[in-house]
């Protein structure tokens, strides 16, 4: 009958060029890039998660590459802020955008601070009066909120009144602090030893933009300027960073402004290029690599996957040599397993 199939002409896979899928064996995953490695020839999250890896390796082997980092949700917080410090470290992040929170959590955990599990017991009621702010299933005592205003103002004490300040020269200021004051290991102390930008574009959505405000409305009391700010230094800065090079590569755990702000710096750079006659100012991200749990479907943001932003010009396509990861998944569990087997990965060299 028409449309029927003839089952001597059934493929066997290989002649079409697909690649077969492998049992996972734990007992022959002797290290995490082993089981990372053996997780790519699964399936689903597993697979991604493995792909995900080689990624990761063949963008920071790529020395002539920019490479981003962008964080949101509440990774200092939930204890994983070491990770950015060791990617910082080894050469693997030329740029970092991150929300405020994470600077702020990071901050009092870079001085000495403690975060704690939440106790389901507790009412958010009684949390507030006793000043545990709840971040999901961890707790930020509001006197750490209080102390890091306290380390924050004596950062600000120090910057001349002239100074126009970004969110990336305030966070180089804070970073030079925490290395004066031989801090805990902290994201801005590594980024500072290791001369990397961290930007935070919606810094007033944070306390340390709060707590700026507050310093300024309290100088203003006593008849003194308040310190400037103005966001757009960050873009320029970053756009000149991006535009010294001609490969570029972008990591994004989570999604919201600082993935948001990080991708648009390609269209942003093609109108201008456009506007100022300057067709070499066209940039694309050639390496792009996500963790995030937001779906597609729903429509946002965090969730749009690297062949939408395709369109928008932010990335290249893959027939033009675009290499893209997206990972459905916590974090907290994808994150470390990736970092890691990446490291072994270098370490073996």
């Amino acid at each position: 009958m028409p449309g029927s199939r003839d089952a001597d002409s059934f493929g066997a896979g290989h002649e079409d060029g697909l690649e077969p899928l492998e049992p996972l064996d734990p007992a022959r995953a002797s290290t995490v890039d082993a089981l990372v490695r053996a997780m790519a020839k699964t399936a689903f999250g597993g697979r991604r998660l493995g792909e995900a890896a080689d990624v990761l390796e063949e963008m920071v082997r790529d020395t002539d590459c920019f490479r981003v980092v962008t964080v949101s949700g509440a990774m200092t917080v939930a204890k994983q802020g070491l990770l950015l410090c060791e990617m910082i470290e080894r050469g693997w992040v030329q740029a970092v955008v991150s929300t405020g929170a994470l600077m702020t959590h990071g901050l009092s955990e870079a001085s000495g601070m403690l975060h704690f599990k939440h106790s389901a017991q507790m009412r958010d009621e009684d949390l507030y009066h006793k000043g545990y702010n709840r971040i999901y299933d961890t707790i930020e005592l509001e006197k750490n909120l209080d102390d890091v205003e306290r380390i924050l103002g004596q950062v600000l004490a120090d910057i001349p009144e002239q100074t126009l300040l970004s969110s990336r020269l305030l966070c180089e200021w804070i970073g030079r602090h925490l290395q004066r004051e031989n801090s805990e290991r902290a994201i801005l102390r590594s980024a500072v030893e290791h001369q990397v930008p961290v930007y935070v574009p919606a810094f007033t959505d944070s306390e340390l933009g709060l707590d700026l405000m507050i310093y300024n409305q309290l100088r203003e009391r006593d008849g003194k300027a308040g310190l400037r700010f103005d966001p757009f230094l960050d873009l320029q800065d970053f756009s000149e960073r991006v535009l010294a090079h001609d490969r570029l590569g972008i990591f994004t755990i989570g999604g919201g402004v600082p993935r948001n702000w990080a991708q648009q710096v390609a269209p942003y750079l093609e109108i201008l290029g456009s506007r100022l006659g300057r067709p070499d100012f066209l940039r694309r991200y050639r390496y792009a690599l996500r963790i995030c749990p937001e779906p597609e479907h729903l429509g946002g943001l965090s969730g749009c996957s690297y062949s939408e932003g395709v369109s928008w010009g932010k990335f290249l396509p893959e027939a033009e040599g675009g290499r893209f990861a997206e990972v459905f998944a916590d974090a907290t569990i994808a994150w470390p397993l990736l970092v890691r087997a990446v490291m072994e990965r270098q370490d073996a060299d």
